[in-house]
């Protein structure tokens, strides 16, 4: 389908987003009190202040629970209209159950299609993107799409390369399989095309890849074994990816220019910066909740899509650009307009 058809389709659309993030906050100070580290060593590498940790008992799929009731709310969809739930995750304590259909009974959604997806902090731009296909192929009528990692169960706290940077989250989204709730596209700009003021909550095509011969870079060794980067060889490929970010772009029918934000993966904010100057959209907004936030992994982007909505930096129509990028390596980008 072109993109201008894509723009006046009555496909699927973003209606919420919803977050949650453990009560407990942990410090650079902190962390300094019990590993080499400091402060500044951790806000020049990855720029993080602080990070939220989830209690011992708290679980990938709680953390879901909170985020998609969160969204559900926000939308104004009940839970009985919701027919697919898709939860991407990286750190269930186990492989089986997985998580999706717990979380669906549990937010009252009876008897989804219910599934996980682990494509690591890309996980939420598959699942968002899996979601968007099964509702225009008519396969669900409305969907929840949530990633939720909890990466602080699968770090080693002594090793400062990876405790100062991962932290926990859920981040949710309510998609709706025909346009805005009465049938219309939302505000849509006369002449169709996307920009300020188009269709709210319009979701563009993917572009995608991996780098399957550097699955080595981002490891968990065995079921006994800690998350396990090479920092470099990651950051390398990371900082890589804007041709990505740019053909997502194209694929909507988008200039950079034309951008209100982009919301890459919280990974580390040198990378996140990287990617930026390489896009060239100096008007965009640039999220940086991994500052406040940690790398919350599958978390990240819908965290910070809600976080950023809350605070009245995105508002309805305004086209947003989104990144992800994890390990296998995967990597998704679309563009998408705030609900």
């Amino acid at each position: 389908m072109s993109a201008q058809a894509l723009r006046t389709a009555t496909g699927p659309r973003i209606l919420a987003f919803g977050h949650y993030q453990p009560e407990r906050v942990v410090t650079n100070e902190e962390l300094a009190a019990r590993v080499d580290t400091s402060d500044e060593w951790i806000r020049s590498r990855v720029g993080i202040a602080r990070r939220h940790i989830a209690a011992p008992q708290e679980s990938v799929t709680d953390m879901a629970v909170h985020a998609g009731a969160k969204a559900l709310a926000a939308s104004g969809l009940p839970s009985d209209e919701i027919d697919l739930v898709v939860v991407a995750t990286c750190t269930q304590e186990t492989q089986i159950p997985v998580a999706a259909p717990g979380v669906a009974h549990r937010l009252g959604i009876e008897a989804p299609g219910a599934y996980d997806i682990n494509a690591g902090c890309a996980g939420f731009s598959y699942a968002l993107t899996g979601a968007a296909d099964a509702l225009r192929a008519g396969s669900a009528r409305n969907a929840l799409v949530i990633g939720s990692d909890k990466m602080s169960a699968w770090v080693d706290p002594s090793d400062r390369s990876t405790c100062v940077i991962f932290a926990d989250a859920a981040g949710a989204a309510v998609l709706a399989g025909r346009g805005s709730r009465d049938g219309s596209l939302g505000r849509g700009s006369r002449d169709g095309s996307l920009g300020r003021g188009s269709p709210d909550g319009w979701i563009g095509p993917v572009a995608w890849g991996s780098s399957g011969g550097n699955a080595d870079k981002i490891t968990v060794r065995d079921r006994h074994s800690f998350f396990a980067q090479d920092g470099q060889a990651v950051y390398r490929w990371a900082t890589s990816l804007a041709p990505v970010a740019l053909e997502a772009c194209r694929r909507a029918g988008l200039a950079p220019s034309e951008l209100a934000a982009f919301v890459p993966h919280q990974a580390n904010l040198r990378i996140i910066r990287s990617l930026a100057r390489q896009l060239g959209a100096p008007q965009a907004l640039v999220a940086d909740d991994i500052v406040e936030s940690g790398n919350t992994s599958a978390a990240s982007i819908p965290l910070a899509l809600s976080r950023m909505t809350e605070q009245g930096r995105l508002h309805s129509g305004d086209p947003v650009l989104l990144l992800g990028f994890g390990h296998g390596l995967t990597c998704a980008a679309q563009v998408i307009t705030a609900p």
